[in-house]
């Protein structure tokens, strides 16, 4: 029985790549698998195939399968049991194969064929080899079939295993084999055309779990499905995008993690893509994202930076006197704009200085996460929303803070335009981060735990991509680190990160 292709998971993303150079590859969620070179093209689709049968006995389950050749291209479905299925496969132009003869006037309808194997079992023998795996998917739906006779294929997922096939042909008489045409002449080709390189990545052994160990005593183990995950999302935030981008960080409700959701987001990116990055405190008046990071050597503010904007902006400024404004974290390798903090200003942040801070920021920085005030009626909130690339929306497992996050995005949403795009497409983090956990045990862990998955459920319908972060005791007060969060935590906090550089 074949498998409806709605019931198998996209992920992780297979490709196998047939090129008619004589080579072939398998990438596996951005890693490229080795496949022998040389040989026929069906050859060099058998040994692909191989590598992906491994990729699915490897998750034990099936898995989506890309396939591109010079013949076309389409999507298998392949089973640990070495059982393939073709979803969908379109030729190349000008190679598309030959039709069967059609019918005479004498002759009834093509038959309709369908294929059902049955598989008596043998011996149980040692696993197979990649070489004796290749053979079994040597006569493999790639491509499939013609359309007139579906036909899905099991093959012994043994070699001590035998294979018999029954036929029911409905109507008419046995139809005539398919006729392929004689292969075009192969014409000299241009240097131009050829090339020594090999540009697939390489697929770096495991170095988490026991397979890492197995990997330092000597032992080569590709990564596990987690491991390969954690990879993908640390390519993701490690990219650099033309041009600056804009994060802002907002929720309406104070007590919502906004800053330290700022902090992390700035301390991953910076330390991955390695990209100059500014988390800025872009309160109305005086904001807290200076007292919960490293100060510098100096007391200069967004004010501050305003009143020079001039002489920032001039063509002869050195990169390096952006210093004089910014506080630079040590550990995380991202850079403070603090709100104004003098205890006798009043000085609210104007829409116009917004613009002019902003310009500045996008001269000497890739990357600017912005932290908000809680009035989205604010002349600096709405101008922040529209420098905005990517909108997060952060909130705590409490009723209140997550009716803040959705009055927020619905705000956003009833303006229409770039501001509803941002809504539709932000990322909500949920946060378990809230000091009352820390006497929480058994039953009240659940509930609260169950809370937040209760409120990331409600969210999700909405919005591009909702993360839930557990609780961390270092994330409760004091100045944030990076290297102070507990292992979860980083790797819950790296698929935020990677969730929102997505949407770049």
């Amino acid at each position: 029985m074949s498998t409806a292709s709605t019931e198998v998971l996209a992920f992780p993303t297979i490709r196998a790549i047939v090129r008619d150079n004589g080579t072939a590859e398998v990438v596996v969620a951005g890693n490229s698998r080795l496949v022998p070179d040389g040989g026929t093209l069906q050859e060099l689709r058998s040994s692909a195939l191989a590598v992906v049968v491994g990729e699915a006995k490897t998750l034990n389950r099936p898995v989506r399968v890309q396939i591109e050749d010079p013949e076309g291209h389409g999507e298998l479905i392949v089973h640990p049991d070495n059982k393939i299925e073709s979803v969908s496969y379109e030729p190349s132009p000008g190679r598309r194969r030959a039709q069967a003869p059609a019918t005479t006037p004498e002759t009834a309808a093509p038959a309709v064929i369908e294929t059902v194997p049955v598989v008596s079992p043998g011996p149980t023998p040692a696993p197979a080899s990649v070489e004796e795996t290749a053979a079994a998917v040597d006569h493999q739906p790639w491509p499939p079939a013609p359309e007139e006779a579906k036909v899905t294929t099991d093959i012994p997922a043994t070699p001590g295993a035998t294979r018999s096939t029954t036929q029911r042909i409905t109507g008419g008489e046995e139809p005539q084999a398919a006729v392929t045409g004689p292969e075009a002449p192969v014409t000299g080709r241009s240097l131009k055309e050829t090339s020594f390189l090999v540009s697939a990545p390489v697929l770096e052994p495991a170095t988490q779990g026991w397979r890492g160990t197995l990997t330092r005593l000597g032992f080569r183990m590709d990564p596990s499905p987690e491991e390969v995950a954690e990879r993908e999302d640390i390519r993701t935030v490690s990219q650099h995008w033309p041009g600056p981008r804009t994060i802002a960080v907002v929720n309406r409700k104070g007590g919502a993690n906004k800053t330290p959701t700022v902090v992390m987001l700035s301390a991953i990116l910076a330390r991955y893509s390695g990209a100059a990055t500014v988390a800025w405190d872009n309160n109305e008046s005086q904001g807290t994202l200076g007292w919960r990071t490293e100060k510098g050597a100096h007391n200069r503010s967004v004010l501050d930076l305003i009143d020079s904007s001039t002489e920032l902006l001039s063509p002869s400024t050195n990169a390096a006197e952006i210093a004089k404004f910014v506080h630079h974290q040590t550990a995380d390798k991202f850079d403070v704009l603090r709100s104004d903090e003098n205890e006798e200003g009043d000085h609210e942040v104007t829409a116009e200085e917004v613009d002019i801070a902003h310009q500045v920021l996008t001269r000497y920085y890739r990357l600017v996460v912005m932290d908000s005030g809680n009035t989205a009626r604010a002349a600096n909130w709405r101008r922040m929303i529209d420098h905005t690339n990517q909108l997060v929306v952060p909130v705590t497992a409490i009723e209140d803070r997550a009716e803040a996050a959705r009055l927020t995005l619905q705000t956003l949403e009833s303006r229409g335009g770039h501001d509803a795009e941002l809504a539709r497409n932000a990322v909500v983090i949920v946060s378990e981060s809230t000091d009352a956990k820390r006497s929480m045990t058994g039953d009240a862990l659940k509930r609260a735990k169950a809370e937040a998955q209760r409120i990331a459920d409600g969210f999700e319908p909405f919005v591009r991509a909702v993360v839930r972060i557990p609780y961390d005791p270092a994330l409760v007060n004091g100045p944030i680190r990076y290297e102070a969060l507990q292992p979860a935590t980083q790797r819950a906090w790296l698929a935020a990160a990677a969730a929102v550089a997505k949407g770049f």
